[in-house]
């Protein structure tokens, strides 16, 4: 296998199939053999770029080119359907995130990949971002002390009205499944796993039926605080898209710029030079190919992937549960020994 490349298939030819067209045309280790769309027309288009043939289907496809791996770029709700149909015909699987809207289906599927011995992850770029990777081993270091507060934002103005991602009946839900998925994921990488989450819906100016902005709190075992905002609607001008406070320093991952800096001193050290969507997806790719290979472990095993849907699960009952504390219901004229009981 090493001497050759390995045969991959694409399933969905859509925005995010597109990067992977790319990453997979330079590849020295893989070669696409095969791409299945229920469009045929974007499925041909696609493969017109990587030379190899185009399919209606997936079942066409693997049984006309018998990829050894497969990428799946379609929508959530399809994602357990596709995998196991791969995964149970002993073919490696790559899923976008997330990988199921359900951790039932997520388990499933996981126990197909380990019955038939393949390698099933979910992609989640922001994992294979160097400044991400440098972060994590400056906060593994300790030169921060310990981690108090995590804070991220992930905003922009987009139109979402006519998009799959805002139809809860393909996509499984909002702003939170689809950028919330990236950011929790990087607060489990960064600081540690979940144990407390709350979500607040705001207001749905696009007028669709699912949350296109949220504020997420969260809180890890080892006490960490996070606040998470996203949002389809707003806009935020920030230069760092997550940043990271410790008791003896701050970490501030950037989209142009990475840097640190310890407390009392007055200079920052700059780390890395940004996020570069397309390098992340080359080591994403990369990872798998290996990993089947046997070359290098999956940066994002299956705990990883579990956790992963589980926490999105956990997210979508704390935004239908959310509760306020209105301030009329604190006795503001009491002694401040009973506010503090109740406040308590």
């Amino acid at each position: 296998m090493s001497e050759r490349k390995m045969k991959v298939g694409i399933v969905g030819a859509g925005r995010i199939a597109q990067t992977y067209a790319q990453v997979f045309a330079a590849s020295d280790i893989a070669k696409v053999v095969g791409v299945a769309d229920a469009r045929r027309d974007a499925a041909r288009a696609m493969a017109e770029t990587l030379n190899c043939e185009s399919f209606e289907s997936h079942e066409a496809m693997a049984a006309a080119v018998q990829p050894e791996a497969t990428v799946i770029c379609t929508p959530p709700v399809t994602h357990p359907e596709l995998c196991l149909f791969f995964l149970e015909r002993g073919v490696h699987v790559l899923c976008e995130k997330p990988l199921a809207i359900d951790s039932a289906s997520a388990r499933e599927m996981l126990a197909a990949a380990d019955r038939n011995g393949v390698k099933l992850t979910m992609a989640s770029k922001f994992r294979y971002v160097d400044d991400v990777i440098r972060a994590r081993s400056i906060l593994l270091s300790g030169i921060l002390g310990d981690l108090v507060l995590y804070e991220s934002s992930f905003t922009a103005h987009v139109d979402m009205s006519g998009r799959w991602n805002s139809d809860p009946a393909v996509s499984g839900g909002g702003v939170l499944i689809d950028n919330g998925t990236h950011s929790l994921d990087m607060f489990r990488y960064l600081v540690g796993p979940l144990t407390e989450i709350q979500v607040i819906e705001g207001k749905r100016s696009q007028g669709l039926a699912v949350e296109e902005t949220v504020h997420i709190f969260v809180r890890s075992t080892q006490g960490v605080m996070g606040s998470i905002d996203l949002s389809w609607t707003i806009q935020k001008d920030l230069d760092n898209y997550i940043n990271i406070y410790g008791s003896h320093g701050t970490v501030s991952v950037g989209w142009k710029q990475s840097k640190y800096r310890q407390a009392g001193s007055r200079d920052w050290v700059v780390f890395g030079q940004g996020y570069n969507k397309l390098e992340a997806f080359q080591s994403q790719v990369n990872n798998f190919l290996r990993g089947i290979r046997g070359e290098e472990p999956l940066l994002i095993d299956s705990e990883d992937v579990l956790a992963s849907v589980e926490a999105m699960e956990a997210g979508y009952r704390a935004l239908q549960q959310s509760q306020w504390t209105r301030l009329g219901s604190l006795n503001v004229n009491a002694p401040a020994k009973d506010l503090t009981a109740v406040l308590a």
